[in-house]
């Protein structure tokens, strides 16, 4: 017999089976590391000596460290976590905000001149000027107002 055909005899399917959950626990310990010292960094309310203290109790006795936190810390791992994806999507929310309604559309600079012109702040002349400039999109985006535009020719 070879010695890749021992070892399939030697080598049965439950060995296998508990390799491969052994595997997977040592895989889920990591992931559990990780996102205990990335809690030690978000939490804003421990001093930077208390996170010192922590994270080199989870680097230097990782086993002991890691479950000596989720006893003492675990409950508010997942409040914190959960209030910064909030904040981050609020962030989210106000850039998409801010960049999508930041310049006005032709219809309100429509609207604004036609509002400038009732009021007699600019003549028809300067008004037909400032329509041609909007509907061609050669107004610039954000300018207080077409008066400025039209009379600074």
């Amino acid at each position: 017999m070879t010695a890749q055909t021992y070892l399939a005899y030697d080598y049965p399917l439950l060995s296998a089976f508990w390799t491969m959950l052994v595997f997977f626990l040592w895989i889920m310990w990591f992931v559990l590391l990780f996102r205990i010292i990335t809690d030690i960094f978000r939490d804003d309310r421990l001093s930077g000596w208390a996170k010192a203290g922590w994270l080199a109790f989870c680097v230097l006795l990782p086993f002991l460290g890691v479950f000596v936190y989720v006893i003492a810390r675990g409950r508010n791992m997942g409040r914190r976590e959960i209030a910064q994806a909030r904040d981050q999507q609020r962030e989210f929310d106000t850039y998409i905000k801010q960049t999508a309604g930041g310049g006005t559309s032709s219809v309100d600079e429509l609207a604004k001149l036609s509002e400038i012109r009732a009021h007699g702040d600019i003549t028809d002349e300067e008004f037909r000027r400032a329509k041609e400039l909007v509907l061609t999109g050669n107004a610039p985006a954000g300018h207080s107002g077409p008066a400025s535009h039209a009379s600074g020719r």
